[in-house]
């Protein structure tokens, strides 16, 4: 029970957020396959941007989850002012680096010899939304600072509603501004931006005033700037774990940026078709992903109580549940597949290899169901160089050199190439699982770090 309390609600609420993306994927994609494919782009260079995000904060959610479970308050709240420190330092990173590189990494997707005319509409419209989203990305980061702190104490019903209203609100904004409905301008691919910034803005509001106004769940919110004080033993220990995460989360961030480069050299459709793959994946996987989430923070909280046998309990028996849940959502979305990209206003040709694409990714679900549960389990000991190692240096070192040799060295099928590239991760599967049984991972990192109100 103390684990569907804690996933559920992460699951519902990351399923919400990529509903979003899939909401935005499929308005545009009634607008043609060159917005589409401009929208696709965009979306992975700024997942890099969240991915590092996402790689900060872990990297201090794992004392913030075991600072939880040792019931040390002050230490998570202090967690939480570092998270938010990091999340000024990113949005502005990122600002710096989109608003001068911007329109050189959108071309770095356009292959050699597309049409002049193609390559200046997906330039351009890809310069529109990307300049709109810059916008979003503050709301976004403050958003995660507040929700994986409240996501490690265990209380996850609130950025589960939240993200409930944005959907709602991206989905109207959609309707409104990218068709031009009930008067509103019609304005395509910008619309889209502009009704997921308006949801970004929304979403955080909603986690900010009710974190704020319900002490009795998030009491460690209270006082949150108050003096700012951030203990320098924690803050250099933080460092010192969410360093290597970071690092992670931006070569593996880059390694799927590259990986979508590699096969944009196959031709724009080829982005079209796997833009439309990618984002369904990221709905049907979400439940593998959430598992996860909820197994980091469950396992964290035992080490901080000083629990590890049940911790380490605790990851395989959510390892069987995703990977028996991942079986039955691969079948399901294999026999779907076929619908799926009918939806989309686009060439006959985009939707057959869209269909083949779904299908690998059905096919490898639960593979990648473990190697996500070994992920975070891992993770959750604070064993950063070993996860290092695990997912991005395997990623860029196997996954990215095979993709590169396929495509550039054979004429081999660009959806073969992607079943093989993609069945790779199933090296990961079998060295999680071999890690978490070992119990190397196992460390108590908060009980010996005093922090002071």
């Amino acid at each position: 029970m103390h684990v569907a309390a804690v996933a559920v609600p992460i699951i519902i609420q990351n399923t919400l957020t990529n509903i979003i993306s899939l909401l935005d994927n499929v308005m545009v994609g009634q607008v043609g396959t060159i917005p589409m494919s401009a929208v696709a782009v965009v979306n992975q260079l700024i997942l890099v941007f969240y991915l590092c995000v996402w790689g900060g904060l872990a990297g201090a959610g794992i004392f913030g989850a075991q600072f939880f479970g040792c019931g040390d308050m002050e230490g998570l709240r202090q967690t939480t002012r570092v998270k938010l420190l990091m999340m000024v330092l990113f949005t502005l990173a990122a600002w710096g680096i989109f608003l001068n590189f911007g329109d050189e990494l959108i071309g770095l997707y356009i292959a050699p010899g597309t049409a002049p005319e193609v390559r200046a509409e997906t330039l351009l419209l890809g310069q529109q939304y990307l300049r709109t989203m810059l916008i979003g990305l503050a709301p976004f980061a403050a958003t995660q600072a507040y929700a994986s702190a409240m996501r490690e104490s265990g209380k996850t019903t609130l950025p589960m509603y939240a993200s409930i209203v944005a959907m709602l609100v991206n989905f109207v904004f959609n309707a409104l501004l990218i068709f031009g409905l009930l008067g509103f301008p019609k304005l395509g691919v910008l619309g889209a931006a502009v009704a997921t910034v308006l949801s970004r803005f929304v979403e955080g509001l909603i986690i900010l005033i009710g974190g704020m106004r319900d002490t009795e769940n998030y009491g460690y919110l209270r006082g949150l700037y108050r003096g700012f004080r951030i203990s320098g033993d924690l803050a250099r220990r933080i460092t010192i774990k969410a360093a290597p995460l970071l690092v992670n989360e931006f070569l593996w961030s880059t390694a799927e940026a590259a990986f979508l480069q590699g096969y944009s050299k196959r031709g724009i459709g080829v982005v079209a078709a796997m833009n439309i793959a990618g984002v369904v994946f990221l709905v049907f996987e979400e439940f593998s992903l959430s598992l996860g989430n909820a197994t980091g923070i469950l396992a964290g909280q035992c080490l901080g109580a000083g629990k590890f046998e049940e911790a380490k309990e605790t990851s395989l028996r959510i390892m069987v549940v995703s990977v028996v849940f991942c079986i039955f959502t691969g079948l399901m979305l294999r026999a779907i597949a076929p619908m799926i990209p009918q939806i989309y206003q686009t060439e006959e040709s985009v939707r057959v290899m869209a269909v083949r694409c779904i299908r690998v990714m059905a096919f490898w679900l639960p593979v990648w169901a473990l190697a996500n549960i070994a992920y975070f389990t891992v993770r959750s000991g604070g064993r950063v160089i070993v996860i290092f190692l695990f997912d991005c240096v395997f990623t860029w070192a196997v996954k990215v050199s095979v993709l590169r040799i396929l495509v550039t060295k054979t004429a081999m099928d660009v959806v073969d190439i992607y079943f093989v590239v993609n069945g790779l991760e199933g090296i990961k599967a079998v060295v999680g699982i071999l890690l978490v049984l070992s119990g190397m991972w196992m460390q108590d990192l908060v009980n010996e770090i005093k922090v002071e109100e």
